[in-house]
């Protein structure tokens, strides 16, 4: 595991970006973490990373489930915050996209349970202050342990 602290929604906008610029077709990034504490932000910058236009509005997509942004690889950006439980998810095929052509940026992964792919980097927010957030990266598996050693080889 590895942490960054953020000064600034900007700064987590940033810490997204870096990450976005490294994702390729498969990737899988689950965020966890409190109402308001970044995850759409750091989203904004996975989105800029892949290139997606600034013109593209980036918000979460809490009624829709999932919004499909198109850059340099698509970005597939759920967020599961109105469903109760994963048997809603396995309803809704969700899966194809985890595995697609593009990257899968998910928040409230949490609410996946079972159905979460087996490699994913874990991003959990944890809200510090004000402006202060602290993301803590969790590989687990072999894609996710070199994302993170290539994203914390930039950021350092």
């Amino acid at each position: 595991m590895k942490e960054v602290t953020t000064e600034s929604a900007l700064a987590t906008i940033n810490c997204g970006r870096t990450l976005g610029s490294l994702l390729i077709p498969g990737d899988f990034i689950a965020l966890e973490g409190d109402l308001g504490a970044g995850k759409t932000q750091f989203v904004k910058g996975v989105a800029q990373g892949l290139g997606i236009s600034s013109d593209e509005p980036v918000s979460s997509p809490s009624y829709t489930i999932l919004n499909i942004h198109q850059g340099r690889i698509p970005l597939y950006h759920f967020d599961l915050y109105r469903l109760s439980d994963e048997s809603q998810v396995n309803e809704l095929g969700f899966d194809e996209y985890f595995t697609g052509s593009g990257a899968s940026v998910v928040e409230w992964a949490e609410r996946l349970g079972n159905q979460i792919p087996h490699d994913n980097l874990r991003v959990v927010f944890t809200v510090e202050g004000v402006e202060r957030r602290r993301l803590s990266f969790q590989p687990t598996g072999e894609r996710s342990v070199e994302l993170l050693r290539l994203l914390f080889g930039i950021l350092q």
